[in-house]
């Protein structure tokens, strides 16, 4: 099953590190721990996949953590899962009212702003993302409406808050698909490139004045809700397993947790020289020269 391969591969990766020696890894585990300390971050689109996985990745290492989502129950459970200080609250990114509640909610409760994480996707329509002849022109505005429109609001939001501070940072959420080429989804990687230029964007307009901004581009991820939904099902689970690692240079799938780790990466200090980049997380699925 999905779940068993990559479980397996990760035991693997982790027992590579356990044979450290103990003093240098003690070491880097209370660095990480506190790298994020004080830190004031909000997560777009944080109930489920990476998002939640990124909540509790920053929380872990020490960040004060804003959880929204427009599945705001979901969003709640992440935070309680992630503890600290950590608190959820309702976004629908599509919304200009609702984005900037939920960054003033973020900002009354923390004092102020240093991190984002724009990840937010309405997945629901992506089935339905067929080509430039087939498809309904709704399921283009929507996803325009969500995965770039809403970016740009959460950016429009968040920005006079990081720029009041002498180092912060955007990561954004994109998708190797905005590179590569797909008989579908033609909205779904339309929105990301232009997710991709407003990184760009956004980076070189506002590096001088202390904020980064980079892109995470994952590939095909397992996540815990996918693992859910397959557990009855060992053989279709069995076949998506095949089909990805068929196409992946690498001894396993990737998860939310991988990505997780780039982004807290990305909003620390460890990654201050990070600007304007596109980050592939996709064990080599993709390449780019």
């Amino acid at each position: 099953m999905v779940r068993s391969e990559v479980m397996s591969r990760r035991s693997q990766d982790r027992r590579s590190a356990a044979d450290q020696p103990s003093a240098i890894c003690g070491h880097m585990e209370n660095d990480m721990k506190d790298r994020l300390k004080g830190r004031r971050i909000i997560v777009f689109g944080s109930a489920t996949g990476i998002g939640a996985a990124t909540v509790k990745r920053l929380t872990e290492e020490g960040a004060r953590v804003c959880a929204a989502d427009i599945n705001v129950e979901g969003a709640t459970q992440v935070a309680v899962e992630a503890g600290g200080e950590t608190f959820a609250v309702h976004v629908d990114i599509s919304d200009e009212a609702s984005v900037n509640q939920a960054v003033a909610a973020t900002v009354d409760r923390f004092g102020g702003l240093d991190g984002a994480h724009i990840n937010a996707a309405d997945l629901r329509v992506i089935m339905e993302d067929s080509d430039a002849l087939a498809m309904d022109l709704a399921v283009f505005d929507r996803t325009v409406a969500v995965n770039l429109r809403g970016h740009l609001l959460c950016t429009r939001a968040v920005l006079p808050h990081l720029t009041k501070n002498a180092a912060s940072a955007i990561v954004y959420t994109s998708s190797g698909s905005a590179h590569g080429a797909e008989p579908t989804r033609p909205s779904y990687a339309m929105t990301k490139a232009g997710v991709n230029a407003l990184m760009r964007h956004v980076a070189s307009r506002w590096g001088k004045e202390g904020v980064t901004a980079n892109v995470l581009a994952p590939g095909f991820t397992v996540t815990g809700e996918m693992k859910k939904s397959m557990e009855g099902n060992a053989e279709e689970a069995k076949k998506w397993a095949d089909h990805f690692m068929a196409r992946t240079p690498h001894t396993r799938l990737g998860e939310s947790e991988d990505h997780a780790g780039v982004v807290a990466l990305l909003l620390s200090d460890d990654g201050r020289w990070i600007n304007g980049s596109i980050i592939d997380v996709n064990g080599g699925s993709l390449m780019r020269g």
